[in-house]
């Protein structure tokens, strides 16, 4: 049994993994649902069930009421990317183990936080195996084949919902892998679409402007006599949401195993290290 607390309701993402885990027995969810100071409502319900919203003055003093209710739990942080700092290391002064799946901030602090911590977290800028799957595939052709790309020029396009602050995680991540190809680019360099009519242009569903992650990365040859491209693109949330089930389960058997001080990828989570 997983004992559970979601952080980030009313949130779009947070909202979809409890109607993920509704749907199974072997969860318990907390009732409480750490916000941030935006939030002017202190309550949601999802599927007959109610969750208080508690921003950012309230968690010191509500996360004991928690701890009686459910005992050793875990969390699943899908905020903002200014909150990441202070999130981690809340959990990790109150021995949270969590799944982290906000994107953004400093991520070299954040695993320094946790591997200085008493706790275990799964830390992943992409909850979708499939994707991350694409990602290993990319790291190991970096590795073994470095510099094949050199001299080529790239280009990475990535479109989220308009509601999406930062440079998707997942576009970032890959640029390393670029980056060992051969292929000097930096972050700064990744072209972020927020706006819903570009992004109709591009053949974003409708439906899905209020949720997606398309990304594309095109490589050319100096001379323009060779393309490659690669892209991934999702529509909506249910992928990111089994995912971060998937994270828990290997969390909990980590937590079980008596791990401390140790961050853990979507890749271990794979691999099922």
């Amino acid at each position: 049994m997983i004992k559970l607390m979601v952080n980030g309701l009313p949130g779009k993402m947070a909202t979809k993994v409890i109607e993920h885990i509704n749907a199974r027995s072997d969860v318990t969810l907390s009732p409480f649902s750490f916000t941030g100071p935006e939030v002017n409502i202190d309550h949601v319900s999802i599927k007959e069930m109610r969750y208080s919203l508690v921003p950012p003055t309230e968690r010191g003093k509500c996360i004991v009421l928690i701890k009686e209710y459910l005992g050793q739990f875990l969390v699943v942080d899908f905020t903002r990317p200014s909150a990441v700092k202070s999130n981690a290391e809340f959990y990790c002064q109150h021995e949270l183990p969590f799944v982290m799946g906000t994107t953004g901030g400093d991520r070299e602090a954040l695993e320094q936080t946790v591997k200085n911590s008493n706790i275990v977290a799964v830390i992943a800028p992409n909850m979708a195996k499939q994707i991350v799957t694409f990602q290993a595939m990319m790291e190991y052709a970096a590795t073994a084949f470095s510099d094949a790309f050199k001299d080529y020029a790239l280009e990475i396009v990535e479109t989220h919902q308009q509601g999406k602050a930062d440079t998707s995680g997942t576009a970032k991540a890959m640029v390393k892998h670029f980056n060992k190809l051969g292929i000097p680019f930096s972050p700064e360099q990744i072209i972020m679409v927020r706006n819903p009519d570009e992004q109709r242009i591009m053949g974003v569903p409708e439906e899905h402007l209020g949720g997606h992650g398309w990304h594309t990365y095109g490589l050319r040859s100096p001379d323009g006599t060779v393309f490659f491209q690669f892209t991934h693109n999702i529509n909506g949330r249910d992928v990111y949401a089994a995912g971060t089930l998937d994270a828990l389960r290997f969390l909990q058997q980590k937590v079980d195993a008596g791990e401390k001080g140790k961050v853990y990828s979507m890749i271990d989570v794979l691999k099922g290290v």
